[in-house]
């Protein structure tokens, strides 16, 4: 885990005009994140829009993502449904070398109970072949993994390493902090909470905005995590609009328009996704315009 400290990025997967997968422009968007200075990069999770993805198309992505990264910065991959038996299969099977952890978001729409979560997680910790973060958004998966089975699954499964914690609560994140066993980590999985995060005892954050803005908000977690808090707040509070800006009308939308103002791809997503709106995008670029980013 201490390579996975600081700024990760859920990297975007753009889409040409014809909605095919955009190698160019995610090759694009991978150097312009190391070159920004994130810390590592994590591969097709909901902000790569996974769920709309083939098979194919997602070994497409995950081969265009290892080239273009060539061993620069630690890679996590996003491996999570409401299958269990079948996310079981998946992970036996799939070559993960290149990738020093799995993401796996907590099952969705079955809503299952604090157990059923728990056993979940279980029968993947044994057969993943790489540590494993649980990530919990409860926002997305209708139902809150709590404290008392994140903590759980920590002290039991020798393989479950951290959670990426969406929830946006801080009293949540701080009893997971204060109670969770030794090397056991916290990632913050909301841009807004990232700071906060850090500075009750996170390790980082899973960012959507850092991809954007790679250089400034990397640079407020690092601050962060060195306790140089009045610089961090400054960069906190200048990001902040922005934060809210991308999840108006719904992520990816609100990213994929900052880097269609920079140049790196389309604003294209896929359905039941749209682009974001033309007044959105109007005030996501003076947003951006704010910060003078050379491309």
């Amino acid at each position: 885990m201490e390579r996975l400290y600081g700024t990760g990025v859920a990297l975007v997967t753009p889409f040409k005009n014809d909605g095919t997968v955009d190698v160019a422009a995610l090759k694009r968007i991978v150097r312009y994140c190391i070159n920004g200075g994130v810390d590592y990069l994590v591969v097709l999770g909901t902000t790569g829009e996974a769920v709309t993805l083939g098979k194919t198309e997602k070994q497409l992505v995950i081969k265009t993502i290892i080239q273009e990264n060539s061993g620069t910065l630690p890679l996590v991959i996003g491996i999570g449904g409401n299958n269990t038996l079948q996310l079981a299969e998946e992970l036996k099977h799939a070559n993960l070398d290149d990738f020093d952890a799995v993401l796996s978001v907590s099952p969705y729409y079955n809503k299952p109970t604090q157990e059923g979560i728990y056993q979940h997680y279980k029968v993947l910790a044994e057969v993943s072949p790489k540590p494993l973060i649980l990530y919990n958004v409860p926002g997305r998966t209708g139902s809150n993994v709590l404290p008392e089975t994140v903590l759980r699954l920590a002290r039991d499964c020798q393989n479950i390493v951290a959670i990426k914690e969406a929830s946006g609560n801080l009293d949540q994140i701080k009893q997971i902090l204060k109670e969770s066993p030794p090397g056991f980590k916290v990632i913050s999985g909301d841009d807004f909470t990232a700071l906060p995060t850090v500075l009750e005892g996170g390790i980082g954050v899973i960012s959507v905005l850092g991809q954007g803005l790679p250089s400034e908000f990397s640079k407020m977690i690092r601050l962060g995590l060195n306790g140089e808090n009045e610089d961090a707040f400054q960069l906190h509070h200048a990001l902040l609009p922005g934060m809210g800006l991308i999840f108006e009308e719904g992520n990816p939308a609100g990213i994929k328009a900052i880097f269609e103002h920079l140049r790196l791809s389309t604003a294209e997503v896929r359905l039941p996704l749209v682009e974001a709106s033309e007044a959105l995008k109007e005030k996501i670029v003076a947003f951006v315009r704010a910060f003078a980013i050379p491309i």
